[in-house]
């Protein structure tokens, strides 16, 4: 019975972490990071052992960084009726507990990092800064959507950098197309906040310009998006699959922005989170089937 009991608590204390950094929407930037690895296989062979401290250095790298946005946030959490039954405001997370969590999954990143170069390695504390940081823009400027974009589309440098041992410009390409995509749906998702935001004295593109602006600006964010997709077909000489995912990149691009009205928010989530998983999920696709075609 109490190795019964333990085990769930075990379960379910995993669960509960899991749904504290919305463990789920690491769907929105892993695909950036494999077919940034699967680009530079044509430059640096892949080993199995690489590939998996590139997979943990992930997920050590955004389970800490969300982890300390939870915890930045928590006096915001408490007040915003969407975000009030998160689990560290509602209890179901102790403070302690998220700190520990953060320590350790930083902890993952570094030696992940370390099993990937020395480059790497001296990188990963500057990188750790920068997404932490992330989480204490909102409280002074309204390009933090940006700052969140830029922070994110490190994911694709980096797991180059791991695969090649060095930059290259061209990868550039693909971790401009996430900046941009990640901050076009991140105004997306702040137009619900755009009442709280004003209220609490936060930043954000909403409040800065209002929601019928931020929609205009999440648009042309999007297609600067879908303009650097096309520009990664022509540097890296992709085939005809990956330029068919585009094309439908662009269409979800359009179904996701078609979505959202001014007047009507009610879709928000459905264009958060299905529309950017097919995004995300179809550029994967398109990417490794024209590398193994």
């Amino acid at each position: 019975m109490m190795n019964k009991q333990f085990n769930f608590s075990f379960f379910g204390g995993i669960v509960t972490f899991g749904r504290m950094i919305r463990f789920s929407h690491t769907i929105f930037a892993l695909p950036f990071a494999l077919s940034a690895v699967f680009l530079a296989q044509r430059y640096a062979p892949l080993t199995r052992t690489k590939f998996f401290w590139i997979l943990m250095a992930m997920v050590g790298a955004r389970s800490s960084a969300m982890g300390f946005n939870r915890i930045a946030d928590l006096s915001f959490d408490s007040k915003n009726p969407r975000t009030i039954a998160r689990e560290l405001p509602s209890g179901k997370l102790s403070l302690f507990a998220s700190i520990i969590f953060i320590i350790c999954f930083s902890g993952l990143f570094i030696f992940s990092a370390a099993q990937l170069g020395k480059l790497c390695f001296y990188l990963s504390v500057p990188v750790l800064l920068v997404l932490f940081s992330y989480s204490l823009t909102k409280r002074f400027t309204w390009l933090c959507h940006i700052y969140l974009g830029f922070a994110i589309s490190l994911a694709p440098i980096g797991a180059w950098v791991a695969t090649t041992g060095s930059f290259s410009w061209p990868i550039s390409l693909l971790a401009f197309a996430l900046l941009t995509y990640i901050a076009g749906f991140d105004i997306l998702y702040a137009c619900q906040d755009y009442y709280f935001d004003i209220a609490e004295g936060l930043h954000s593109i909403p409040a800065k310009f209002g929601v019928r602006k931020s929609l205009i600006i999440s648009s042309a964010l999007h297609l600067m998006s879908f303009s650097f997709f096309m520009a990664l077909y022509f540097v890296f000489k992709m085939g005809k699959i990956y330029l068919i995912a585009v094309f439908l990149i662009g269409f979800f691009f359009y179904i996701e922005q078609r979505l959202v009205k001014p007047h009507d928010l009610s879709h928000i989530n459905i264009a958060f989170f299905h529309m950017n998983s097919l995004i995300s999920v179809t550029l994967l696709f398109g990417v490794l089937a024209d590398e193994i075609l």
